[in-house]
């Protein structure tokens, strides 16, 4: 995660002292607007529009692309639940696809899924891992779906030259206390598209229709909610933003480094990545879920099992499972013309993966020479590690 210090602390500072803390309201231009000014240069994209979370980017994004009723999005079997979540959100019902094993949805996988009511995909570059954005792509033009971008676990990673997140139709940002920019709670949708750009303006801020300064570019105005960025997270943002790269910059030299090394090793292999040139994601595989168990167990620090970190597993979405809503004319399940179903083994691959898998750490703000070591200590333990193993 990035780390955040006293620069951010002076930036705060200032909009306190300005007294101007909301999004609207003030004269002259505010930290937000030189925020989404800075991302979108920064990321070659044409909008962005900062929100108050990366699970609201989400729904904004969503809503923005006309999302709703009777739809079914396409979403992967192993990320936040929030993905499947916010496709609840706007009234459309989640499809849950495999992953394979880059962590990330599995393009044969989504060709089987689609249905004659599926309307989008929804790929989720997780835990710093890419997709396969050339094949869904691909698919989803040939099927006629729209893409939109889950990239709150990859905030700035590249895909073959291209920011994630920019690449769909439309790409949701976190900018969370885990994640790549950190400011404690926050998250930014982006987009190309002037007509999207201007409905996810009017979804985030229920009161639009009154700010007269803003352009709808001939867009119907629509009654939304309060998704809203303060000036408070806008300052934050701009500090942020500056040591993105720089911090992507040391990922991915460690990770040149520590694949080095444990590339060496015989009880496990590398997890494959869909763009190994500009990978900041570091996965280890095993044979057995019991060996993958046991090597985490023994490198505690930096490494987990990815199976282990239920809340991002798809058979922990109780909610979702059980099709259970707020109110119940308010579910999106009954408003599907095609029953959605679930079971906890619809996805057996991802499970077999997720239980074999290991996550290492590329401790972006330690030195290079220790995870060096930690990458050498991993390796030249896989004798105890083995023998761990055998007496799970």
């Amino acid at each position: 995660m990035a780390k955040v210090g006293l620069r951010e602390w002076l930036a705060v500072g200032r909009v306190l002292a300005s007294g101007r803390l909301a999004r609207y309201g003030g004269p002259g231009e505010g930290p937000l607007n030189r925020f989404e000014a800075g991302f979108s240069k920064q990321f070659g994209i044409k909008h962005t529009l900062a929100v108050s979370s990366g699970t609201g980017a989400l729904i904004c994004g969503l809503a923005a692309a006309g999302l709703g009723p009777g739809d079914e999005v396409l979403v992967p079997a192993y990320t936040w639940i929030a993905t499947a979540a916010a496709v609840l959100a706007v009234g459309a019902v989640p499809v849950i696809v495999d992953i394979d094993e880059t962590l990330t949805m599995d393009p044969a996988d989504i060709v089987r899924r689609i249905t004659p009511r599926t309307r989008a995909i929804l790929p989720v570059h997780m835990a710093n891992m890419v997709c396969d954005m050339e094949a869904i792509m691909r698919i989803a033009r040939t099927h006629g779906l729209l893409v939109i971008e889950d990239a709150c676990q990859a905030v700035g990673v590249s895909y073959r030259g291209r920011r994630t997140g920019t690449i769909g139709d439309v790409g949701a940002f976190s900018f969370n206390q885990f994640k790549n920019i950190n400011i404690g709670e926050g998250g930014a949708v982006v987009t190309d598209s002037d007509r999207f750009f201007a409905r996810a303006r009017m979804y985030h801020d229920v009161g639009a229709l009154f700010r007269g300064h803003l352009d709808n570019y001939n867009e119907p105005h629509f009654f939304g909610v309060n998704l809203k960025a303060s000036q408070i997270q806008g300052a934050m943002l701009n500090v942020q933003l500056k040591k993105l790269d720089p911090m992507l910059r040391r990922m991915r030299r460690r990770h040149g480094v520590m694949t080095r090394i444990l590339s060496s090793a015989q009880a496990f292999r590398l997890g494959p990545h869909n763009d190994p040139d500009n990978a900041v994601g570091l996965h280890v595989m095993f044979e057995t879920a019991k060996e993958a168990s046991a090597f985490a167990a023994q490198h505690r620090r930096g490494v987990y099992r990815l199976y282990d970190s239920s809340r991002h597993v798809y058979t922990n979405w109780a909610p979702v499972l059980e099709q259970r809503a707020a109110h119940p004319a308010m579910n999106p399940f009954t408003w599907t013309k095609n029953p959605v179903e679930y079971a906890p083994d619809m996805c057996a691959r991802s499970i077999d993966i997720l239980q074999r898998t290991c996550r290492i750490s590329l401790g972006e703000n330690y030195p290079v020479p220790l995870m060096a070591y930690l990458a050498r200590r991993m390796v030249g333990g896989e004798v105890s590690q083995r023998r761990l193993s055998y007496a799970a």
